[in-house]
């Protein structure tokens, strides 16, 4: 078993690709022993790549409205529970100008499908952070939308979108999801945004529900096949609100393993340690980096609704999550051997 596994995490690490059917043994036979072999591999292809630099996004949670109904989402419209609340682009400007001055050089717009934004709001205000601040990216990630809404967001100038698959096996995808809600359709938009230009990120989350090796595997085989620029994935962490409440969570060792397989896979990607990954485990977003990530994303939202953006229960909210923190991340990725940085971090494939 062993012998087998370390073959395979060689060959993924020479070759980039395996098959489905490979990728589900190594899900399947996961070991203490394994997953340190697998993250020293990663930490070493991200640091020819990277260096040991850890990008910092500064993370603007804009509108907890949402169109749609995830049955994992704390968001969803159902919830009735959800205090709604909606930033107005005085004040997504304002988390900019104070994110800049905190040496933040790439802001994520992040929010529910709310409808009550139209492109044409997006668009002049993309316009107005890039006119403001040059030398910033925008990320973008404001879920399905047209191709021609993502084709005008683009020439207004953002630079990246991160749309996360949640799944590629379309069977799994109908159990998360209500019936209005389209497999396809997502996987056309992730294809469209590619086609246009942006720098585009997929994920999905670990240990959701009705999940198995072989739906994992099928993930792991379309992030091979699609090559993201970003690959986002955490724990499933169940929000009391929704149908899936009740489902256990998704464990830190799972997600530990799946980020080093990416690492190996896809040496270029922009691999975050995401918040739910500091959520269920003190040290989860430091575990992550020595696992092969090398993005984390403190919240610059107001102070006043970083709890109101709860797509899961428990989050987040203070202390190093927050970007006035910024200085106790730092310390924190110091600690572990790596130098949290505010440059732009494209991609570099």
């Amino acid at each position: 078993m062993k012998n087998e596994m370390t073959r395979l995490i060689d060959r993924l690490e020479a070759a980039h690709h395996l098959s489905a059917e490979e990728y589900t043994f190594l899900i399947r036979h996961r070991s203490p022993e394994m997953m340190e072999y697998a993250a020293e591999k990663a930490r070493r292809i991200r640091l020819e790549r990277y260096g040991n630099a850890v990008y910092a996004r500064g993370l603007i949670e804009f509108t907890n409205h949402c169109r749609n109904d995830c049955l994992y989402c704390g968001i969803r419209r159902s919830n009735l529970h959800c205090q709604r609340y909606r930033l107005t682009s005085e004040q997504i400007l304002e988390c900019c100008g104070i994110g800049y001055e905190l040496g933040f050089r790439t802001f994520v717009l992040q929010g529910g499908e709310d409808p009550f934004w139209k492109d044409e709001d997006f668009c002049t205000l993309i316009r107005q952070i890039k006119e403001l601040y040059p030398d910033c990216a925008v990320t973008l990630s404001l879920g399905e939308r047209t191709r021609e809404s993502f084709q005008k967001l683009f020439d207004a100038g953002a630079d990246r979108y991160l749309l996360r698959h949640e799944t590629a096996d379309e069977a799994h995808y109908k159990k998360l999801h209500p019936e209005e809600m389209s497999f396809s359709h997502r996987m056309q938009c992730l294809r469209d945004l590619k086609e246009i230009g942006y720098q585009v990120g997929c994920g999905f989350m670990v240990g959701s529900p009705y999940q198995t090796p072989q739906s994992l595997a099928e993930d792991l085989k379309f992030i091979e096949e699609f090559s993201p620029d970003m690959c986002g994935i955490g724990p499933f962490i169940p929000h009391k609100d929704t149908p899936f409440g009740s489902f256990a969570p998704g464990t830190l060792e799972e997600t530990l393993w799946l980020l080093s397989l990416i690492r190996l896979m896809l040496p270029h990607v922009l691999l975050p340690a995401t918040t739910a990954l500091g959520t269920i485990h003190p040290k989860g977003r430091e575990l992550g980096i020595l696992s092969g990530a090398n993005v984390v994303m403190p919240n610059l939202s107001p102070v006043s609704v970083r709890k109101k953006y709860e797509l899961y229960d428990n989050k987040i909210c203070t202390g190093d999550e927050a970007a006035e923190c910024r200085g106790c991340l730092s310390r924190r990725m110091e600690s572990i051997g790596y130098e949290l940085t505010v440059h732009r971090g494209d991609v570099r494939r």
